[in-house]
């Protein structure tokens, strides 16, 4: 994040006799488009404060507001993962956006299928039927992957990483990161990155062809990957956030996995009001059914420096 943005960042930790207690990373983003932030984290779904105790995640929000006050954001951002990290503070408001979806993995293929809904293996098997078969891989897959991500950002209206940005992922995390592509003969159908952490796996960015969406893409592409990720020992499945009401969200949903409201909290300094940098806030409906016009080629170069600006 920080070689590929140039954020300036403001990583806090929390010590007692040299052990770390707590720690909270932050990222200052600052553009005259759309306003100054403090963040934990940008372009993740998860963020926030992780400490040992109530004494060391209070001093980490003490000074992380005091450091949100000094450099006059417009407000401070924590992206908390579960319920249970939402910080009781009257300072701090939060707001329902997201919704995160998980599901257990197991080695047994026929339970693992059988706990989705009908329509959902139907697709599954409409894949295979389509003779549609998966990879693994990373560096040496990322040239095909991006050009189907990047298709597919497009396609929805939203600006699209560089590819450095996944260059880094992948040379950060060599044993913790890969690309799964979905191909039909020869012919590139789909493809997603995914991270690895402890029992889960996380598709974090993913995209398909319109081509093969009849084909059954998407339901395969991510039951390959949940397939293989059982295999080698991991057993939950972390399918990311999604806004609800969006066809991101219907998607997942309809997997029947396990939803979880993603309690992010704000402090606001210089904002009067809860931020609202998302799709889907009307007055950025001209400029996604704008974008969706453009050559891809164009959204290629353009996009990085649009979206190294949101969070």
């Amino acid at each position: 994040m920080e070689r590929v943005w140039n954020h300036p960042l403001h990583h806090l930790l929390v010590e007692d006799q040299g052990a770390i207690k707590g720690v909270l990373p932050l990222f200052h983003i600052e553009s005259r488009l759309f306003g100054s932030m403090l963040i934990s984290t940008p372009n993740g779904v998860y963020g926030g404060i992780a400490a040992d105790n109530p004494e060391a995640k209070k001093a980490l929000l003490s000074e992380a507001k005091n450091l949100a006050a000094r450099l006059q954001v417009d407000f401070l951002e924590l992206r908390h993962a579960f319920e249970k990290e939402e910080i009781k503070d009257p300072e701090l408001h939060r707001k329902d956006l997201y919704f995160a979806f998980e599901h257990p993995l197991t080695t047994d293929e026929d339970a693992l299928m059988k706990s989705f809904p009908r329509d959902v293996r139907t697709m599954i098997r409409k894949g295979s039927k389509n003779e549609l078969t998966s990879q693994l891989g990373r560096e040496e897959l990322l040239d095909e992957f991006y050009e189907v991500y990047a298709t597919s950002v497009r396609n929805l209206g939203t600006p699209v990483f560089p590819k450095r940005l996944f260059a880094e992922f992948l040379r950060e995390f060599p044993h913790h990161s890969d690309i799964l592509l979905i191909r039909q003969g020869e012919k590139v159908a789909g493809g997603v990155l995914n991270f690895y952490f402890r029992e889960t796996v996380m598709p974090y960015y993913g995209g398909a062809y319109v081509e093969f969406y009849r084909a059954g893409i998407n339901n395969f592409m991510y039951w390959e990957l949940m397939r293989s990720a059982a295999a080698r020992g991991f057993t939950r499945f972390d399918f990311g956030r999604s806004k609800a009401g969006t066809g991101a969200y219907e998607f997942k949903r309809g997997w029947g996995m396990q939803m979880n409201a993603l309690p992010y909290q704000f402090f606001l300094v210089r904002a009067k009001e809860l931020p609202n940098l998302n799709p889907t806030n009307p007055k950025f409906e001209m400029m996604i059914n704008a974008w969706k016009r453009l050559p891809l080629g164009v959204t290629k170069v353009l996009g990085p420096m649009i979206v190294k600006y949101l969070p």
